[in-house]
């Protein structure tokens, strides 16, 4: 009767909103049921020997986001058929289809009868976001390798396996996308036998986007995985790997109870800083924040008091009871960056709201470093280091949508060391080796007696028809081959020494156009070689432009000397007198272009006569310009700057 009621309505405007309100409020409350229908059980009670804290990690685009989407569903965490990648919250993450930012869930499970907390964290597969993965494992006993059935192993399959591997973790390797038309399981399950010694029977095989298999994943979770080893009694100890900023609470901590329990409204203090807070709000992110009363040992749960500064959220820090004097927890290695960039404000008039939008996103993303820096075109700024040219990306990008900031970012750069020659200055300073990752402050070619430029240890993966385009590439790149692996009978894998300084602008992208593709690429931090380094600089009209200057090798200055000033040619705008444009090493000038001076026609006027009128009239015009070329300044507008430092 009821429905036949509601069928019999007439869909006029005020009828379908209520509808849609009552479909609206429907929805809201099934969700709430459905997500809070865990609620009644009393995590606290759970047993060390039934908790479960793991990561899952693979190659960019294997299906992580996807797999924990299913993991959350089967757990009862989140509703069926809702909204897809729901870990990852970040709008530049669902734009570009990438995980940015390491999500937390807490999961229930029920195996045999008995109720398991799994703590699920989704990590990014990119290699610019390692760091993000490696904050996640330290809090983790397990992993699951997630390896695409399509596209076999990857390089950042090999680095985050060697990563979990170095950390004695256990690892569940999973095959994804079995459902795909040209996916051979067989095939990649050999791959991972060769290079990763797992056998055939320990490889599960899924389809997380159709559900298939996730069972079997959830109950290898709870029967391979060990515990947290962890005492639930005696003082608290807690590990920081994580922090994000809230506009409404500050900073929120991400913690892993490793020793005793903590309850809302006791003081914490912090083993770094000795800082004393409250605790104001403890909660489970599953994966929105439910809040609780307590975290005991084995659990991981985000924690609110009152944390204003970045300066106080240090990641990798130990939480203790204010009071009680504990021993620190081993932290983990924190990744120092490696490509530095300039970012500075569209207009002076912006650096308070950008230097604040810059201190809030370096809270939410510790691997970023941050320095004070000035430039006589640009203004007051800041030099920022990245772990990537994707980070760097992905951070302006975030800059733009979460805090409306447009900012000037410079064409990105390497740091370099260099060792002095010994002066009495030097030994009475301790100065005898720098570092720069600003060309502005290179010293002079008489003060060095040594230069330095950091190395890495590049792997790709690529079928063996491309074998040739990518060998000429390394070359070119100043490469020096370390070994080639053959993986099955048509993909190889390559292990390169590469300057880093080398790959960090369009490696990547050459890399993919040459292989169509199909090539993957990943690196790791290999020190610092001695190498050949110079200063080039630029002078308009012998006037240097510091703004302008780069550090290269000096096998690339000649190269790179002649495409700077074609460009600069290009961009700066002509004017009364002819500008010479010139790339210098030192005192020797690499390549010139002339952008030729506005010429006015002193002669127009004349209609016949001697021809010495014409010359004296010339000669005037000449001894002008020659008079203006010495006292004039040549005026280079703020948007020629920006367009050459962004390239």
């Amino acid at each position: 009767m009821i429905f036949r009621n509601l069928f019999s309505i007439s869909f006029n405007k005020t009828a379908h909103r209520k509808l849609k309100l009552a479909k609206s409020s429907l929805d809201i409350f099934c969700e709430r049921f459905y997500c809070d229908s865990k609620k009644d059980i009393d995590f606290t009670q759970i047993p060390v020997e039934r908790i479960r804290n793991f990561s899952i990690i693979a190659h960019v685009d294997h299906g992580k986001s996807t797999l924990a989407d299913r993991l959350l569903e089967h757990t009862g965490a989140i509703k069926p058929g809702g909204q897809n990648q729901i870990l990852d919250k970040l709008q530049v993450e669902r734009e570009r289809g990438i995980t940015v930012k390491a999500q937390t869930a807490s999961l229930f499970y029920e195996y045999n009868n008995e109720q398991y907390l799994l703590n699920l964290i989704d990590t990014p597969g990119h290699v610019d976001f390692s760091n993000e993965v490696s904050r996640s494992l330290s809090a983790c006993q397990g992993v699951i390798l997630l390896v695409d059935s399509n596209d076999g192993v990857q390089a950042q399959t090999v680095a985050n396996f060697y990563l979990a591997f170095g950390n004695d973790l256990v690892i569940i390797p999973v095959l994804n996308k079995i459902d795909l038309k040209n996916a051979d399981p067989a095939k990649v399950t050999q791959q991972l036998q060769s290079l990763f010694d797992i056998q055939a029977d320990e490889v599960l095989k899924i389809s997380a986007k159709l559900g298939i298999g996730i069972d079997s994943v959830l109950e290898a979770i709870v029967t391979r995985l060990p515990s947290p080893k962890v005492a639930r009694n005696g003082p608290l100890k807690a590990l920081l790997f994580d922090s994000s900023y809230d506009k409404y609470r500050g900073v929120l901590s991400l913690i892993f109870v490793k020793q005793g329990s903590l309850k809302v409204g006791e003081n914490i203090q912090s083993c770094y800083t000795q800082k004393q807070y409250e605790v104001k709000t403890l909660s489970l992110l599953r994966p929105q924040e439910q809040p609780v009363e307590q975290l005991v040992a084995g659990q991981i749960g985000l924690v609110g008091c009152n944390m204003r500064s970045s300066q106080e959220a240090l990641v990798g820090d130990t939480i203790h009871l204010f009071g009680q004097k504990v021993e620190a927890l081993p932290g983990f290695q924190p990744i120092r960056p490696m490509v530095f960039a300039g970012i500075y404000p569209m207009d002076q008039s912006q650096h308070v709201n950008l230097r604040s939008a810059i201190e809030k996103l370096t809270l939410n993303d510790s691997a970023v470093s941050v320095e004070i820096d000035s430039s006589p075109a640009l203004g007051q700024g800041w030099r920022l280091g990245f772990l990537g040219l994707l980070h760097l990306e992905v951070f302006s990008q975030r800059l733009n949508q979460e805090y409306g900031a447009e900012p000037i970012i410079t064409a990105p750069s390497v740091i370099y060391k260099v060792k002095l020659k010994p002066t009495k200055q030097n030994v009475k300073e301790g100065k005898d080796v720098i570092t720069i990752n600003n060309p502005a402050l290179w010293p002079e070619p008489q003060q060095i007696e040594e230069s330095f430029e950091p190395m890495v240890i590049g792997t790709i993966i690529t079928p063996d028809k491309y074998l040739g385009p990518i060998m000429s590439l390394c070359m070119e790149r100043r490469g020096v081959q370390r070994n080639a692996t053959n993986i099955d009978n048509d993909r190889i894998m390559l292990q390169y020494d590469l300057p880093l300084c080398e790959i960090v602008i369009d490696f990547h992208d050459m890399l993919k156009t040459i292989s169509s593709g199909y090539a993957s690429f990943d690196y790791e931090d290999n020190g610092y070689v001695s190498s050949n380094l110079v200063k080039m600089g630029v002078l308009l009209n012998n006037v240097a432009v510091e703004e302008l200057s780069s550090i290269v090798h000096i096998t690339k200055s000649q190269t790179m000397g002649k495409k700077l000033v074609l460009r600069l040619k290009e961009i700066i705008p002509r004017q009364m007198i002819n500008i010479a444009v010139q790339a210098v090493v030192g005192g020797k000038v690499l390549a010139r272009q002339d952008i030729k001076a506005y010429r006015k026609d002193v002669t127009q006027w004349l209609y016949g006569g001697d021809v010495t009128r014409r010359k004296k009239l010339l000669a005037q015009q000449a001894a002008g310009k020659k008079k203006m070329r010495m006292i004039a300044n040549i005026s280079v507008p703020r948007e020629t700057f920006i367009d050459v430092l962004k390239k």
